[in-house]
């Protein structure tokens, strides 16, 4: 048997570290962990992204933040059709965007591996184009979007794709109605839509779905506001709608626990109002983003209370998507 002596070892930034190679034991006083699971699950985790949108022209930026600190955003690299009006989820290794508008109404699904900052590859299609927040949710294996607007045409269809592979999106069920700008946010088995524009008006309704099964959606309670553009965020247990718009933009943030049935209650304010945000979270945090600024701002997604400020995107932008690697979807 070979003795094995370690001094150092790097690699935490990615740089090479030692190699171990053939059979090869380990005997110490100490207390040693391996690295388990894939290699794009190592490292990268706690990561928010932010994609597309206007500023005023549409953008194909993707913004990293990560959601345990604060601070400015750093460049995770493009998207591979500049688009604005865009939905996205992610899993704890991809992060998808759906559809959006560029300046024609897109059917094309992108994504991203979120330990990497090389900007996004070609996914699949939508069974159909169409723009103005197409809203997005998952848990950590099937993304699912829903709503939207192609003039003159309101949708209520919904979506899913299996996150790990590729391939074209397969029908998932029906909203209540036809709507575009919906918040969306969801725990571990639970999707959440709320609110939105039918074309007849603000809605304060709040949908459900079972993430795992298929069908329409169903009747979760009310928002405090009827109003659209908001952003969703969740941990495993709450969700949480933040901003939006009607008529006038909104600094409100709503909140439900997921696993029951009822109507929101009033969790405290944006720093600002803002509309045609987008909104990313962890279990502990929640960051809002976008709405024409390069402001965000971040709550506890636990307690109560106002935002607190961030720090700010890239660009400044409107009518963008954001998702991460570590929100209620997914688990704590």
């Amino acid at each position: 048997m070979a003795d094995f002596n370690i001094n150092h070892i790097t690699g935490k930034q990615g740089q090479q570290g030692t190699v171990l190679a053939g059979v090869t034991t380990v005997s110490s006083t100490g207390a040693m962990r391996i690295p388990s699971g894939p290699t794009e699950q190592r490292g990268g985790r706690g990561r928010g992204v932010f994609g597309g949108g206007e500023s005023p022209t549409r953008l194909n930026n993707l913004d990293l933040i990560t959601i345990a600190t604060t601070g400015n955003a750093s460049d995770f690299g493009d998207l591979v059709e500049t688009a604005t009006n865009i939905g996205a989820c992610g899993s704890s290794t991809r992060g998808i965007w759906f559809g959006g508008e560029t300046p024609s109404v897109s059917d094309t699904i992108q994504y991203i591996i979120f330990s990497s900052q090389g900007g996004s590859n070609d996914f699949g299609s939508l069974s159909s184009a169409r723009l103005n927040h197409n809203s997005g949710l998952s848990d950590n294996t099937r993304g699912i979007t829903a709503g939207g607007y192609a003039s003159p045409s309101y949708y209520n269809l919904i979506e899913y794709v299996t996150m790990a592979s590729t391939g074209d999106a397969s029908d998932f069920g029906d909203l209540s109605t036809n709507k575009y700008a919906i918040a969306s946010l969801s725990s571990p088995t639970r999707g959440i839509f709320a609110g939105g524009d039918p074309g007849t008006g603000k809605t304060n309704v709040i949908e459900y779905i079972t993430i795992q099964s298929k069908g329409n959606s169903q009747d979760f309670g009310d928002m405090t506001v009827a109003k659209m553009n908001s952003g969703g965020a969740a941990s495993s247990t709450r969700g949480l709608m933040m901003g939006g718009k009607n008529p006038s933009t909104q600094d409100t943030i709503d909140y439900i626990t997921i696993a029951t049935l009822g109507n929101a209650a009033d969790f405290g304010d944006t720093t600002g109002a803002a509309s045609k945000v987008a909104a990313v979270s962890n279990s502990v945090r929640a960051v809002m983003g976008g709405g024409g600024a390069n402001d965000m701002s971040y709550v506890t997604i636990a307690s109560t209370g106002n935002a607190t400020d961030f720090g700010n995107l890239i660009t400044a932008r409107a009518s963008l998507g954001a998702c991460s690697d570590s929100h209620g979807g997914i688990g704590d």
